[in-house]
């Protein structure tokens, strides 16, 4: 078996783990490359660790096609960036959480020995995550790599003024949203920005969007689940002639007149579960559903 190892440094990120981790996968016959920025910034963070030596690194996806999973160590946002860089192999992707909450990642750090383990014995199971897709008049918003798995969110880009977003669903004209601007989710997204502002926590397996008003300036307008076969489209209004628009974790500036539509997109992501993970379990750990803050 091989695995590429992508990654990012967190104030979590436990060194001794990560220089067992290494000496296990060695010992094992376990072979695996590293992000070659990621394995930088580990002798950049931690100067004075004796790695294995002369680890393979890799920088480009293509570079990949031989492995059989892809382990992503940080948090969630680490995740959607693995998403964006690598996520077009279709190769499986383990989230190992090295950050905070961990929605989209499956383990632990202090669990990658035994993970691992698991998974040569193909003690797992595949989750697929459905994704969105944008396009834009004028085209180009976001290049090649104008996917995202959580949400993509149209946003004022001054904090002085109100947007107004025109939206249709297949053609159809839905509502001209007035505020700080729209998120527009995949079910995956539904407990990220869209849960803050006041959206629906959806099922990952639901085939749905969730269109969640932010900040809006009118008390009757509220979030609205569709189909996932249903295009979106918007265009955006504003006083500076601008909006913001963010897809997962990356940011382009949009000028007033543009026209984007949101779509689902024609591939799936592949994220590992361990059989112990549940989401419902992880839903309810990570809201401290059921927990008592007094005690």
């Amino acid at each position: 078996m091989k695995i590429a190892i992508y990654g990012r440094v967190t104030d979590n990120t436990d060194i001794a783990i990560l220089c067992r981790f290494f000496e296990y996968l060695q010992f094992s016959h376990i072979q695996y490359v590293v992000y070659l920025p990621y394995f930088e910034e580990i002798h950049a963070r931690f100067p004075h660790t004796l790695l294995i030596p002369n680890i393979a690194t890799f920088q480009v996806k293509e570079e990949l096609y031989d492995c059989k999973f892809i382990y992503s160590f940080g948090g969630d946002g680490t995740v959607l960036e693995c998403v964006r860089i690598l996520g077009l192999l279709s190769k499986p992707i383990l989230g190992v959480n090295f950050g905070r909450l961990g929605y989209l990642t499956s383990i632990t750090q202090n669990e990658l020995i035994s993970a691992t383990d698991e998974l040569c014995r193909d003690m797992y199971r595949i989750d697929e995550r459905q994704m969105l897709s944008v396009v834009s008049d004028p085209p180009g918003i976001f290049g090649k790599e104008n996917f995202g798995l959580n949400d993509i969110t149209i946003h004022k880009s001054h904090t002085n003024e109100m947007i107004r977003v025109h939206t249709y669903v297949n053609g159809e004209f839905l509502n001209s949203y007035w505020g700080d601007g729209l998120v527009i989710a995949t079910p995956t997204g539904s407990t990220a920005y869209s849960l803050a502002c006041g959206g629906p926590i959806i099922f990952p397996t639901a085939e749905t969007f969730i269109i969640t008003p932010i900040a809006p300036h009118s008390l009757t307008v509220r979030p609205v689940v569709i189909p996932n076969n249903s295009v979106i489209a918007c265009e955006v209004e504003s006083r500076s002639g601008q909006a913001m628009l963010a897809l997962d974790t990356r940011t382009e500036i949009v000028r007033q007149g543009t026209a984007i539509a949101i779509k689902r997109a024609t591939w799936t992501v592949k994220l590992v579960r361990m059989y112990q993970t549940k989401y419902i379990g992880t839903l309810r750990r990570t809201l401290m559903w059921g927990s008592d803050s007094r005690k």
